[in-house]
């Protein structure tokens, strides 16, 4: 998965176009280091799934 595309996913999640993405155990490693480089992070949550996967939605606030 490239930078660019996860990007794009992150902005879509933002602007609440998608309301959560599942990223295969293959990708988590380059999509939670475009996520954490990210200035609002702690707005995205990630739920673990059984096989590796995991479900990311924005949720501003919530680790507060």
């Amino acid at each position: 998965m490239q930078n660019e595309e996860i990007e794009t996913i992150i902005q879509q999640l933002r602007k609440k176009e998608i309301d959560s993405y599942r990223v295969k155990k293959t990708d988590f490693l380059d999509f939670r280091a475009v996520i954490v480089a990210q200035e609002d992070n702690k707005d995205f949550r990630g739920n673990a799934q059984h096989g590796g996967e995991t479900i990311y939605t924005y949720e501003p606030g919530w680790s507060k």
